[in-house]
């Protein structure tokens, strides 16, 4: 493992040259207008300090003044109240500060909505379309006028597809962008590279996969090995140009099929152990079955259906249920349990199980995980930690990144990349191979593979087949709301706890999913679960239908970069001798913020 002892940053770097791209014009709006207008920001190019308000009057140059009567600042006395005043402002100045100097990267994104004038390479779901599904262009300007003034009555200028508001849906917060936040990095300093372009060889490979995906959602997880249609998903994306996906000398396995390659994800069964233990809430002994869909039941496979969608009306279906409850076993339960939980659901109950030995399910003890060895009460003879460092920091903390990685990805979403859903790639697909159309989208790789055909045998259209009737949420792909709180949560898990620890007496379900039955293989630990945890939710996303590979991976990333920079701000306020919080990153580092 390699080690990285650097404090965490907060924007990610993508992990090859882009190709050609349109730089996005778009920069943290009138951000310096407004601080020199206030008095509250001075900075030149090389000076790595703010002009901020004194309480004094006046200003300092990035630390508090020097207050009357000889205060000390970094040793005030306890009980003296001008002192514990004065170090609150350092502390929240010294906390903007480090936020400040972090640099807003270059927005790029892939090109496609310069490259393409009827705007087929761009989320244009909820306006109005044509028979070919194409966006009406002057709606499309009214839309990107919106977005590039953040006037908030330019966008209720936007016109949608339906013209009736009881019929429709609306287009989810894009305003969301623009929020600023008091703790961690500024959206706007985030990062994530261009998504794959339109006729790109990774683009056709992920859509293939999404196709494979919805044709394996009933297989049980834990039949991949044996089952013909995973079998074949497996050959089909071994012999793409440009697949994404893990794999084992060079070939996607029923081992790694629709799995990530973060650190723990290939071992042991596909689900982690925090989606299946039972979990101890409060007096409360929470069995994790779950409510999920009718099996061989999939929507927006009618082309008359899919084009009201797109225009943003309601489906004309509602989901079917399975009356049986059932712990998640396939694609299909995991698109689910995806559909409709609290976005941070499965991390707050994985934290419950890591704290409390009931959640294990064993008379005799559980999972009770030990913190990370940098704890500060962890030697400690006289104390133990409670809302510093004890159960009631870390039942706050992990939730408390969640909208702040929501403002980081609505931002990107909105405001850079734009990218257009699977669903409206799926009727791309569709016109270009029934001959309604011409799209870039039907090359040798595209062809060659038996899913396509495999759909339309099926369903009698080449669309992708969805597990939510109305498909995909009202705003871009890229990236995935789902995956960036997931990085976000799990990070802030990883830090909390001893990754290393081996969790005791793992599980996995009967292919039904009616039970649970113990797993014996290799060792399971908490850090490699939690990451498990991270891909299984923002791959169900992948499996229900609504985002791509690449809106997971790098998303994951976006996430944990905004958790590290909240872990940052949070590291400067404690009374404790405290080392840092230390944790793995997704790419195998490891830090101690």
């Amino acid at each position: 493992m390699k080690a990285d002892t650097t404090e965490g940053t907060s924007s990610t770097t993508p992990a090859t040259k882009p190709e050609p791209v349109v730089r996005q014009a778009y920069t943290r709006r009138a951000f310096v207008k407004r601080a020199l207008a206030a008095g509250a920001v001075g900075a030149t190019a090389n000076a790595a300090t703010l002009a901020l308000a004194s309480p004094y009057g006046g200003s300092s140059g990035g630390a508090c003044p020097t207050p009357p009567g000889g205060i000390d600042l970094e040793n005030p006395t306890v009980g003296d109240p001008n002192a514990r005043r004065l170090r609150a402002y350092e502390i929240r100045v010294q906390a903007a500060l480090q936020e400040y100097l972090q640099p807003i990267p270059p927005h790029e994104n892939n090109g496609d909505e310069n490259r393409y004038p009827n705007k087929i390479g761009s989320y244009t779901k909820g306006l109005p379309h044509n028979q070919l599904g194409e966006v009406d262009l002057n709606a499309y300007q009214i839309y990107l006028h919106a977005l590039s003034t953040g006037n908030p009555a330019d966008f209720e200028k936007i016109p949608l597809g339906i013209p009736d508001p009881a019929n429709r849906y609306q287009l989810v917060d894009p305003q969301e962008g623009l929020t600023y936040d008091l703790e961690g990095v500024d959206s706007h300093a985030t990062y994530l590279p261009p998504a794959p372009t339109l006729c790109s060889p990774q683009e056709t490979g992920e859509m293939l996969e999404l196709y494979w995906m919805a044709l394996t959602r009933d297989v049980p997880f834990s039949e991949y090995d044996t089952n013909p249609l995973t079998q074949a998903a497996a050959a089909d994306l071994s012999r793409l140009s440009d697949f994404r996906g893990p794999k084992v000398g060079g070939q996607v396995t029923t081992g790694t099929l629709f799995r990530d390659n973060l650190p723990g994800t290939l071992v042991g069964p596909y689900q982690s152990q925090f989606r299946w233990l039972p979990v101890a809430y409060g007096a409360q002994l929470i069995d994790q079955r779950v409510l999920t869909s009718a099996p061989n039941v999939d929507y927006m496979t009618d082309y008359s259906e899919w084009l009201h969608i797109q225009n943003g009306g309601l489906p004309s279906q509602a989901v079917q249920f399975d009356p049986t409850l059932r712990y998640i076993r396939n694609g299909r339960d995991a698109g689910h349990y995806v559909h409709v939980d609290i976005l941070h659901q499965e991390y707050y109950l994985a934290m419950l199980i890591l704290l409390n030995p009931l959640s294990a399910g064993s008379e005799t003890g559980g999972l009770a995980a030990p913190y990370d060895q940098n704890n500060p009460y962890l030697n400690s003879l006289t104390q133990v930690g409670f809302s510093t460092f004890g159960p009631p920091h870390i039942y706050t903390l992990m939730p408390e990144v969640v909208t702040r990685a929501l403002h980081a990805v609505w931002f990107q979403k909105w405001y850079v990349h734009r990218r257009l859903r699977p669903e409206e790639y799926g009727g791309l697909v569709h016109n270009t191979l029934t001959g309604a159309a011409q799209y870039p989208v039907a090359n040798s790789e595209l062809l060659q593979s038996p899913a396509p055909q495999m759909i339309f045998d099926k369903y009698g259209t080449y669309l992708l087949p969805q597990v939510f009737p109305e498909g995909c949420p009202l705003h871009p792909s890229y990236g995935q709301g789902h995956a960036t709180v997931a990085g976000a949560c799990v990070t802030i898990l990883k830090a909390w706890f001893d990754e290393s620890f081996v969790i005791p007496n793992p599980v996995q379900p009967t292919p039904d999913g009616l039970s649970l039955v113990p797993y014996s293989g290799p060792p399971l630990t908490v850090g490699g679960e939690l990451n498990k945890l991270a891909s299984n939710t923002s791959q169900a996303r992948n499996m229900a239908g609504v985002h791509w590979r690449s809106d997971a991976d790098e998303s994951l990333k976006l996430g944990e970069a905004v958790a590290i920079s909240v872990l940052r701000d949070q590291r400067r306020i404690f009374n404790e001798n405290f080392r840092g919080f230390s944790l793995t990153k997704f790419n195998g580092t490891t830090i101690t913020v």
